[in-house]
């Protein structure tokens, strides 16, 4: 993706925490010259120790085995897959000083590697354990696989899961950092008191990155 120096991110922890946070993401692949995109959560998992670069770790999900895209993974090419955090429109009448125009703030990272469809049954079901313990934490009465029993296990033929191993990782977190500081705090504190969630949610990027300075 385009990044200017200015809003990139290369903490490699960050660009971790950003992903498993919104790990709802979108697979792009490209088969023929014609891209291809499934919605699906995915699970993070970092690098083994020692690792470097950033783009260390893998990605595991799956999706319908009825989906054909998993029969366009290849090791020979990469995948794409868009974690996408909080945005929002941003007015020029926002700013302090003038002239300025319009703009979007925005948090993405991309991740990229090559896919590997999972084929034994204990791996796949070992996933779909994760998943529900990931999506089930935060409840008072956790829901978990071992209650379906053995409808789990005749489940898997319709499903079709796979590994991510990531050969690199790009952040993208433009947040007005290439604006005056007296603008970007402006329009950080607007965001921080906005009745939209979203909104606040890009103030609060905005505050973090700012207490990294």
């Amino acid at each position: 993706m385009y990044l200017p120096r200015s809003f990139q991110e290369q903490d490699p922890e960050r660009l971790l925490a950003f992903m498993r946070r919104y790990n709802f993401a979108t697979l792009v692949t490209v088969e023929d010259g014609v891209p291809f995109a499934s919605h699906l959560p995915f699970l993070v998992e970092p690098g083994t120790e020692g690792s470097s670069g950033g783009s260390s770790g893998r990605l595991l999900a799956h999706m319908a085995r009825a989906n054909p895209q998993w029969r366009a993974f290849s090791q020979d090419r990469d995948v794409l897959v868009i974690f996408e955090g909080p945005h929002t429109y941003v007015s020029p009448s926002w700013y302090v000083t003038e002239p300025n125009v319009p703009t979007w703030n925005y948090a993405v990272v991309h991740a990229y590697g090559r896919p590997r469809v999972i084929e034994e049954p204990e791996e796949c079901l070992r996933i779909l354990r994760d998943s529900v313990s990931t999506y089930e934490a935060g409840f008072e009465k956790p829901w978990t696989l071992d209650r379906v029993g053995d409808h789990a296990q005749r489940l898997l033929p319709g499903i079709t899961a796979f590994e991510l191993r990531l050969s690199r990782v790009e952040g993208k977190f433009k947040l007005n950092q290439n604006r005056a500081p007296e603008d970007r705090r402006a329009v950080m504190e607007l965001l921080e008191r906005s009745e939209d969630p979203a909104q606040r949610a890009v103030g609060v990027l905005m505050r973090e990155r700012d207490d990294r300075r």
